[in-house]
């Protein structure tokens, strides 16, 4: 078994400490002092050593290391706050240190040092190391979780949790596989199958989520069967047969009237009176061309006449109106011509007045002067030559003078005799007039004989019985449309009956869907409540489980131990079982009025028993040591804090020196 001793122990500013040493040289020591003389600052100062953490588990950044006045401020700064720690482990002695101090730094131009945050250093063995390095070191020797175990009486059953206990003490006496548990109770045999595979806890686990799932739908259930029940239509004074019956006979009466409304708007005697009415106005058609065809025929002939006459009357407008166009045509080309004589006579008469003239005396070619005979010669020659001239001119004009009178004279003749034409037609035209005057007049006289049918009796029979048919449609018509409406009326009285009685025979489908929901309600709440005892079953082979498990446990971990025994599961007023973990002396909890001095001892055999499973033993700090009389023997070194009202300094004693701080 590994042996961990506390050689020596050295506080120095450590919690209002100034300097202590425990020179425990490996053996008991008792610590004496009155209350808040620092006998607990002595193990707060062994764990911070190792661990950095006081005894209540907490790091240095939650406890104060520092010495505080009154007012809850430090002290004094600029210290160094340490421990030192001598260990025998195996005989081997193992020195660590730790120190935290403030950090000071005067920046660039400050008149003074300022304040920066704390340092810890670490050292083993003189040797600096960092943090991790001074962890290795410690756990090299034992785990922190251990050693708070094997040190401390009230750790395990004061900082520990329940499932950290069992844990622990299961992992002493040895758990037992499942199988070994299932195999050893014949109840358990189906509960691999409902596991599946699964955990046992976190099968529990999903129990427990069903069954309130579970639990919460059976409870509104009924809540909603109420609800459904409370929503069903009220039936007890109808009667289904009966209105289906009823909305068949009123749907027939419907039928009836809406062919009898058909019938009315479709108007069969109207349309008889008016096919007679039809028959009317074609009899006083053939009445009235019966009695004015013969004179209309006398009518048509003579304008047949009258217009024949007109169109005549026309074409001798038109022939005077084109010949009176020709006559001023030739009038002005008679003009024009006896303009064109008098210009040529004028021309004619001015050639008379011409006069021959000759002084040309040089040659025309080279222009030298001619011989007077030469000069004669040409004389003549022109001479001849302008006779000969004004005799061909004179002749053209002439031609062209007579030539123009004859066409002035023969565009007059016609002038003459177009005139004649006309007077001859205007004559035509006079009797032509007469006649058409004579005609119309015997036309205006035919056209007054023209008979009216309206004083012909049989017509005016025909037109008095066509009155009457009028008269007799409308007032079918109109008769008519009140019948109709009357129907109609009616038609929609049968029609709201009906939607009524079908409202009344909706609610009996209205009643079977609510009770077939509420059957449906009920199938899922017997679906429920066998769900929920079926997973009850399971929770109960589960928590059977763990109480067989525990049974066979029982035993063996509280074999383990001399004064301890466990309590590792709690029977429910229900019959289920709740794990826990209570530690018992002599059937008292140890957390249920257990005396100090039990507590202490009741820790003290935890110790022993954990450092003869684990194989170690380590230094016990029992504090509050004074409750008991008697330690429980133990191989591991025991340093007592025992409160002693006269021992206002602290006062170390082990059984070889007896020494007063």
């Amino acid at each position: 078994m590994k042996s961990i001793v506390l050689e020596r122990l050295t506080l120095r500013n450590f919690k209002g400490i100034k300097e202590f040493n425990v020179p425990a040289n490996g053996r008991d020591v008792d610590i004496f002092g009155d209350n808040a003389t620092g006998k607990t600052t002595i193990f707060d100062g062994f764990l911070w050593l190792l661990f950095g953490k006081d005894s209540e588990n907490r790091t240095e950044q939650k406890f104060e290391i520092k010495e505080l006045n009154l007012v809850g401020m430090v002290q004094q700064h600029k210290l160094e706050h340490e421990i030192e720690g001598s260990l025998l482990v195996d005989g081997t002695r193992r020195i660590f240190r730790r120190v935290y101090s403030e950090k000071w730094t005067k920046k660039r131009g400050a008149p003074v040092e300022s304040f920066e945050g704390h340092t810890t250093t670490y050292y083993v063995d003189g040797v600096p190391l960092s943090m991790r390095e001074f962890q290795a070191a410690v756990d090299g020797i034992i785990k922190e979780e251990l050693f708070r175990l094997l040190t401390s009486p009230s750790y395990f059953n004061e900082v520990l949790k329940k499932e950290e206990r069992r844990k622990v003490l299961l992992e002493v006496s040895g758990d037992l596989t499942d199988a070994e548990v299932i195999h050893s109770n014949e109840e358990l045999a189906e509960l691999p199958t409902i596991l599946a595979g699964r955990e046992l806890d976190a099968h529990k686990k999903i129990i427990a989520a069903r069954s309130t799932a579970i639990n919460k739908e059976i409870k509104e259930l009924p809540v909603r069967i109420s609800e459904v029940q409370r929503q069903m239509p009220d039936v007890a004074k109808l009667d289904e047969e009966l209105l289906k019956e009823d909305v068949a006979l009123l749907r027939s009466r419907i039928e009836s009237r809406e062919a009898e409304a058909s019938r009315i708007l479709s108007g069969g005697e109207v349309a008889v009176k008016e096919k007679r009415l039809r028959e009317i106005e074609a009899e006083q058609i053939d009445i009235k061309s019966r009695l004015q065809s013969s004179v209309l025929n006398k009518v048509a002939e003579k304008r047949n006449a009258v217009n024949l006459k007109h169109s005549k009357l026309d074409q001798y407008r038109r022939s005077i109106e084109d010949k009176q166009q020709r006559i001023r045509q030739n009038e002005r080309l008679a003009a024009g011509r006896r303009q064109e004589a008098d210009r040529l006579r004028a021309d004619f008469a001015a050639l008379k007045e011409e006069i021959f003239e000759h002084h040309h005396e040089n040659c025309p070619t080279c222009g030298q002067t001619l011989q007077e005979e030469q000069i004669k010669a040409a004389h003549e020659k022109a001479e001849a030559d302008f006779n000969l001239r004004l005799a061909d001119r004179k002749a053209r004009i002439n031609a062209d003078g007579k030539a123009a009178v004859a066409e002035a004279e023969k565009f007059e003749q016609e002038a003459k005799r177009l005139q004649v034409d006309i007077d001859e037609l205007n004559n035509t035209l006079a009797a032509l007039q007469t006649e058409i005057s004579a005609a119309e007049t015997e036309l205006t006289e035919l056209r007054a004989g023209v008979k009216d049918p309206a004083v012909d009796p049989e017509y005016a029979g025909k037109a008095a019985e066509a009155t009457r048919l009028q008269q007799e449609i409308v007032g079918l018509r109109q008769s008519s449309q009140s019948a109709a409406a009357g129907v109609r009326e009616e038609i929609s009285r049968l029609r709201l009956e009906v939607e009524d009685m079908e409202r009344d025979l909706a609610k009996f489908d209205g009643v079977r869907r609510a009770q077939q929901r509420v059957v449906e309600l009920e199938q899922q709440e017997s679906s429920l409540a066998a769900e929920y005892e079926r997973l009850q079953h399971e929770l109960f082979l589960c928590e059977e489980f763990t109480r067989t498990k525990v049974n066979l446990l029982d035993a063996k971990i509280n074999s383990k131990f001399k004064l301890a025994r466990f309590r590792l599961f709690d029977e429910q007023v229900n019959g289920g079982l709740k794990e826990v973990c209570d530690t018992l002396y002599k059937g008292v909890p140890y957390e249920g009025g257990l005396n100090n001095a039990a507590r202490i001892n009741v820790g003290l055999d935890i110790i022993n028993t954990l450092s003869q499973h684990y194989g170690v033993t380590a230094p016990i700090f029992v504090d509050n040591a004074e409750a008991v009389t008697k330690l429980i023997d133990t191989e591991a070194q025991v340093i007592r804090l025992v409160v002693s009202e006269q021992d206002k300094k602290l006062r170390i004693e082990t059984a070889a020196i007896k020494e007063e701080i």
